[in-house]
């Protein structure tokens, strides 16, 4: 392992050196001098007697009692971890997460095509509704601008006829107590709730005379032809 991180550096200052070389930058000698006296030391691994923490002590770190870490000292020492690689080796229910994961991920060919399908096929048929609902929107548009005209002059006819009868109350408020009077006062509230119960009593009187007028017309006798 030593000897290919060392064969790796070595090609790698060959390169630099390679392309100090084809560039038109001086650099320094005591600069390539120094590159070139470097001499990292080896990596120690200790395979002798490697270090195998003891996943029964509670002084072992959680994290060295995994079995990711396990790996990793398999990875580094072999055999001589003393870990069986049969331990290793993912559980059943480890194997079905992992094809679980790898089938919703990475589908096979046919399903992701089913799937492409599917999507759309839902995207047209939302396309399809949302023009449709247009279409009926644009057909009732004249209604819908002839209802909104309406209402607007509805509205507006409401607030003048409100408007009317607000100066009215003001007026005969004014008439009756020589003054002009708030609005909000209970002398004027008073006064219009007695003459809107006036107003009321008068409707009544108009419905019930006219009902009698046509009580009279229906129990008249016909008039014999000559």
């Amino acid at each position: 392992m030593a000897a290919s991180v060392l064969c790796r550096r070595t090609a790698v200052f060959n390169r630099t050196l390679k392309e100090i070389s084809t560039s038109k930058f001086v650099i320094p000698a005591h600069a390539l001098l120094q590159t070139a006296s470097y001499n990292p030391k080896p990596l120690k691994l200790n395979l002798r007697d490697p270090y195998i923490p003891d996943k029964d002590s509670e002084r072992t770190p959680e994290w060295q009692k995994t079995a990711r870490h396990a790996g990793k000292l398999y990875g580094r020492y072999g055999s001589a971890s003393g870990i069986d690689p049969a331990s290793l080796w993912p559980s059943h229910e480890q194997l079905d997460k992992a094809v679980t994961e790898e089938n919703e991920w990475h589908p096979p060919l046919e399903v992701m095509l089913k799937n492409i399908k599917a999507k759309q096929k839902e995207e047209t048929e939302k396309r399809l509704a949302k023009e449709k609902l247009i279409a009926a929107n644009m057909a009732n548009m004249p209604k819908m601008v002839a209802d909104w005209r309406r209402q607007k002059l509805e509205t507006k006819q409401k607030l003048k006829e409100e408007k009317a009868r607000r100066a009215k109350f003001l007026a005969a408020a004014r008439e009756r107590f020589g003054y002009t009077v708030d609005p909000r006062s209970h002398k004027y509230l008073d006064m219009v709730a007695e003459i809107e119960k006036e107003e009321k009593k008068q409707i009544k009187l108009i419905k019930r005379k006219q009902k009698e007028e046509q009580a009279a017309t229906l129990d008249a006798p016909p008039v014999a032809s000559s």
